[in-house]
């Protein structure tokens, strides 16, 4: 604050004093001060407070990474409704391939001085992803709130689901189920949701028995075909049960054992992530772990309030605890060997 009402003054030629009285609202500044002040501001890329941004102090950016998954529209009906009650209004944006990017996206957000973004399923969750543009929201002050598993050194308050508890509910009940051999289909290899899903089914499979290398695991991108190809794979390995980081990757694997001549879940038993809509419709209806989609949403819009009205946020991550909803996609083990 010090170093900023410092450059202000010297860009404007007047006191730090007077930069104060404007930034706070105070009486006793001309409109001529005021508009000087806040010029200065926005040429030297410092974030104004929000009582001083005008109309647009009351958008709020919602970044996501598509809408093709049905989790990603529940979740922005729900931050847009809890953003509402708050008399915000969220700005919808949806990355697209070879357009419009994260990163300028939240360039645009910047430039339309939004009171803040809260990010669901972005490249805060990829280590080796680029990270810059997030670290010019930090630099701008810039309330945000991340959804589920950031890396390490990016310092935004956080609402997750539980993916230790996640990958234990999962793991418990296949093997509940008489499952041996159980396999896992996960997003990409640097995704820091499927990294702590991974690791906690590890250290799960190492307590209670179950085998467990490299070969129980396929990384692939969150789309039905991705899951379709990765559920082949484990197949040809002997894999009876599928734990699955999205709803998404769940369907291509029953389609993958139909396509196989096997049925589900007679002879292969599939869990999915999300418990997004329509699951309970599919055939057969999915066996999967819900995430808290209301209760996160609306954590996460209250973290965000309360960094634009400056008040003290918790540092830690927020975790949820999901749950296992059980339904016909899943069923004791045919022990009869599945090689396809």
């Amino acid at each position: 604050m010090t170093r900023r009402l410092a450059e202000v003054a010297t860009k404007v030629g007047m006191s730090e004093a007077t930069v104060s009285r404007v930034l706070n609202g105070k009486p006793g500044v001309s409109e001529a001060t005021r508009k000087a002040v806040l010029t200065a501001l926005d040429v030297l890329g410092y974030e104004r407070p929000t009582r001083l941004r005008g109309n647009r102090a009351r958008l709020v950016g919602l970044v996501l990474p598509e809408l093709q998954n049905p989790i990603f529209p529940a979740f922005a009906e729900v931050v847009g409704g809890a953003l509402a009650q708050q008399g915000f209004t969220s700005v919808l944006c949806t990355r697209t391939v070879g357009g419009v990017s994260e990163s300028d996206y939240v360039d645009l957000l910047l430039s339309q001085h939004v009171s803040g973004m809260v990010f669901a399923g972005g490249m805060y969750a990829q280590r080796d992803a680029s990270h810059e543009h997030y670290e010019r929201i930090l630099e701008r002050r810039l309330p945000a709130v991340l959804v589920n598993a950031a890396v390490e050194h990016l310092g935004f308050p956080q609402v997750s689901c539980d993916d230790v508890a996640a990958a234990q509910m999962a793991a418990g009940h296949l093997r509940a189920l008489g499952h041996e051999r159980i396999g896992m289909i996960l997003g990409p290899p640097d995704h820091m949701p499927s990294r702590r899903r991974m690791d906690a089914f590890a250290a799960y499979a190492g307590v209670h028995g179950l085998e467990f290398t490299g070969d129980s695991v396929e990384h692939t991108m969150f789309s039905l075909e991705g899951g379709h190809a990765a559920a082949a794979r484990l197949l040809r390995r002997g894999f009876t049960g599928f734990v699955c980081g999205g709803d998404l990757l769940a369907l291509g694997a029953v389609r993958a054992a139909r396509r196989a001549g096997l049925l589900v879940p007679q002879d292969v038993s599939v869990i999915g992530y999300d418990d997004s809509a329509l699951m309970n419709c599919t055939e057969p209806p999915l066996t999967t772990v819900r995430q808290p989609i209301e209760a996160m949403g609306r954590a996460a819009v209250d973290l965000l309030i309360a960094q634009i009205d400056a008040v003290a946020v918790p540092g830690d991550e927020l975790l949820f605890e999901p749950e296992l909803v059980v339904r016909a996609s899943t069923a004791p083990a045919n022990r009869r060997a599945v090689m396809v």
